[in-house]
């Protein structure tokens, strides 16, 4: 159960972060310099009536998943988003886990690529946190909840993401590799319940996973490419480079396009319109 400390905690490292750390425009007149309770939410996926609770001490079973989006949001170090998950009556995640946190360093370069569609993953394909560009390019992820979160769930039974299209060989390899990482991430992280219970459930009921789960697909996602049919700008080819963390096996997915080629025209409005309409949400 959390304490009062918690809450307290939250607001001391709210008031430490300013918007333009985490990508926000300041606006308007600010009584401090931190990030405001409605932001924080923002960045959390979380309600600002959660916010208030929990900083008020009246909110007092946060979830593990809870804690690690505002440890994220509010850009705390490793030993610091440890102490918030011992103040929330959590124990923090550990070795035989899939691990979630995001250093500061790939948050910096996250940050100095914010004019390009990014997104990074666990070692599971759960989606940790995406740019704006992406959101522009592939759609709302903040939206998304539980299993839909997970690019495999989402790709074998979740319908796959709307308006993006491979080739029948980029399928293949595409498949492929998802169901090699998810199995190496099974061997790195025997403990982990939850992505156990993914297998299971994916193995169940989509026929395709089974298929290539049994067959003892092996590999890594390092590189695929495929095309986006965007309502805004038409179809757009992409490559989509896989990034490996060292020492936090993380997968940082970056899509970029052949330069001088139309595609790459049509990224670059994206970026400008896409990006525009994103901010202008409410």
């Amino acid at each position: 159960m959390a304490t009062a400390e918690f809450g307290q905690a939250i607001h001391r490292w709210r008031d430490r972060v300013s918007p333009s750390d985490v990508g926000l425009p300041a606006g308007g007149r600010r009584r401090a310099s931190g990030l405001r309770r409605e932001e924080l939410a923002q960045l959390a996926g979380i309600s600002v009536d959660y916010v208030v609770r929990l900083e008020q001490g009246r909110a007092t079973n946060p979830s593990s998943q809870v804690v690690e989006a505002l440890a994220r949001a509010l850009r705390l170090s490793a030993a610091e988003r440890e102490h918030l998950y011992l103040l929330a009556g959590l124990a923090p995640p550990g070795p035989t886990t899939v691990p979630a946190f995001i250093p500061p360093s790939v948050q910096r370069l996250l940050d100095r690529l914010a004019g390009t569609p990014v997104v990074v993953h666990d070692a599971a394909w759960t989606l940790l946190v995406a740019n704006a560009p992406y959101a522009a390019l592939i759609g709302d992820s903040s939206r998304w909840r539980g299993r839909e979160l997970n690019g495999v769930w989402r790709h074998f039974l979740g319908g796959g993401t709307p308006g993006v299209h491979y080739t029948p060989q980029a399928l293949r390899a595409f498949e492929t590799a998802l169901v090699a990482d998810l199995r190496a991430a099974a061997e790195r992280y025997p403990a982990d319940h939850r992505l156990r219970g993914l297998i299971t459930e994916l193995r169940q009921h989509s026929d395709r996973f089974a298929e290539l789960w049994d067959s003892v697909v092996v590999g890594a996602h390092d590189a695929a490419r495929k095309t986006v049919d965007h309502p805004l700008v038409g179809p757009v080819t992409l490559d989509c480079d896989v990034l490996s963390v060292a020492g936090s096996d993380l997968r940082i997915m970056v899509y970029t396009a052949e330069p001088g080629t139309e595609d790459a025209e049509r990224l670059a409005l994206l970026m400008v319109v896409g990006t525009q309409e994103i901010s202008a949400s409410p």
